[in-house]
């Protein structure tokens, strides 16, 4: 029998006790998992247990698979009308909203980010996620293609069936939306394997699932090991798609799979080495603000994060002076804090790999500015941490860090900025700060980026398109363009009286 989760939260910004089922979710029942064993979830701000959750396997895929088919052949896809997806999405939203700061609260103990962040953001997003997906629901269309007088033409966007997903740890809640919300509205059935190290909103969700009735085995969970569970869903041969958000690492293992199993569709939203122009004419407080926000929001743990800093010349010693203020006063502490910027790292194994990356750039000559260490003694907290002096070849230059880690560059023009920018294997996000609209037009044009901000950082919408170019992924999240990750087009040939 699964184990239940309880816990009394008792902070200014949430007062409640939570207590659910954390088993897998397969056919809309909690089960342990095939093997009996549970998974520890650690809390990031002291590193001890929070609490256990049921262990998936690949037996355990097999399983989640089989009833997704199942619910696909029979109470969903096809069966399922949009209107009637539409109308269920929507009653899942009304539940999200009713336990909103719940999710946050549970997504601040999970993940180290802070409460405020997560209610105002993550959760917030991920209503409107799925909110924008259910008006899609029912407007799902192919096409007529005019052939002949004889002949009737037409596309059909069906849903592909059954689709594996795996998310990340960063914005667990967020990114499960960002999956299931074009899948459903689609008619797929979906398997989910959510981090190992935040699996708490996910679990969480599904009890959600249940209580907006959504008929069993539609949605499945599968909480697991990446090497285990995400193995078995990327390598599945009855899965015709999957869909990955995390490092290109993963990426190219999971599209390494999907090739060597049946070829399924794969969609890979992966890393990123963002770069952040600063022009001469910009605002600087603005920029200021912007800059911090764009590197150390959600503790540098974020695929877009602008760790990448380039300041034009003429302004480059007042924009390093008004930073560096800046970043002095972000508060580091308990996320449940109401004036906490930033929480504490997800995890040991992540704390560790930031730390390696300040220490190879110490290593490498860079000049640490400010940070460069862990703040406190408990908990895996690490103080933001600015770089200068830096070259092209270091690997905090060029790798993703995905900590609370930037460096600061000076350019001369550019073409000169546009060249550094561009010189990387990552194309996910860009941003250009400037009051001349013709150079930040122009500047975003050139950048070989997903998605590139002008005078802002981080800025989502549910119905934007978003993705990466070169090695930060395939494929695009968001908007309808998430739509055609999750159909197949048929077209049909209607003979209306030719005779042979």
């Amino acid at each position: 029998m699964p184990s239940t989760f309880t816990h009394e939260f008792n902070a200014p910004a949430f007062k409640g006790k939570v207590s659910f089922n954390t088993g897998l979710f397969i056919n809309g029942q909690f089960l342990d998992g095939s093997d009996n064993t549970t998974i520890d979830v650690i809390n990031p701000t002291n590193g001890k247990v929070t609490t256990s959750v049921s262990e998936g396997t690949p037996k355990d895929v097999d399983l989640a698979v089989d009833v997704a088919q199942t619910a696909f052949d029979t109470t969903w896809g096809l069966h399922a009308p949009g209107a009637q997806r539409s109308i269920l999405m929507s009653k899942l939203v009304a539940l999200m909203e009713k336990n909103a700061d719940e999710l946050a609260a549970l997504e601040a103990l999970d993940n180290g980010k802070t409460f405020n962040w997560a209610r105002n953001v993550d959760v917030a997003g991920s209503i409107d996620c799925i909110r924008y997906y259910a008006g899609w629901a029912d407007k799902i269309t192919g096409q007529v293609q005019e052939t002949t007088e004889d002949k009737l033409t037409y596309s059909r966007h069906e849903p592909i069936g059954v689709v594996g997903q795996i998310i990340p740890w960063n914005f667990p809640l967020l990114m499960m939306t960002w999956k299931i919300g074009p899948a459903l509205a689609c008619g797929n059935t979906v398997v989910l394997k959510p981090s190992e190290f935040t699996p708490l909103t996910a679990i969480r969700m599904c009890h959600l699932i249940n209580e907006a009735g959504f008929p069993p085995g539609v949605v499945n969970v599968v909480t697991g090991y990446g090497n285990t569970v995400g193995n078995a869903i990327s390598s599945h041969m009855k899965i015709e798609k999957v869909a990955f958000t995390g490092s290109t690492l993963v990426g190219r293992k999971i599209m390494e799979a999907a090739a060597k199993s049946n070829l399924k569709n794969v969609t890979l939203e992966l890393g990123g080495k963002s770069p952040n122009i600063i022009f001469d004419d910009a605002d600087i407080e603005q920029a200021v603000n912007w800059a911090a926000f764009g590197i150390f929001w959600n503790h540098g743990q974020i695929c877009t994060a602008g760790s990448r800093i380039y300041v034009q010349e003429g302004i480059y010693d007042e924009f390093f002076k008004r930073f560096m203020e800046k970043t002095r006063s972000l508060k580091v502490g308990d996320p449940f804090a109401p004036d906490t910027f930033q929480g504490p790292q997800v995890s040991e194994i992540q704390f560790n790999r930031i730390m390696s990356y300040i220490e190879s750039g110490k290593a490498a000559g860079a000049k640490v500015e400010i940070g460069g260490e862990r703040h406190g003694s408990e908990g895996y907290f690490i103080k933001p941490t600015i770089f200068t002096n830096v070259d092209p070849s270091m690997k905090i230059v060029q790798e993703e860090i995905f900590g609370p880690v930037c460096v600061l560059i000076k350019f001369k023009d550019e073409e000169d900025v546009i060249k550094q920018a561009n010189d990387t294997s990552y194309g996910l996000a860009a941003a250009v700060f400037t009051q001349n609209l013709n150079r930040a037009i122009n500047t975003a044009h050139r950048l070989r980026a997903g998605t590139a901000w002008i005078n802002c950082f981080n800025s989502f919408n549910s119905n934007v398109p978003f993705g990466g170019f070169k090695q930060s992924g395939i494929g695009r999240e968001c908007g309808d363009y998430a739509l055609t990750n999750y159909t197949s087009v048929k077209a049909v040939h209607v003979n209306l009286g030719h005779r042979m």
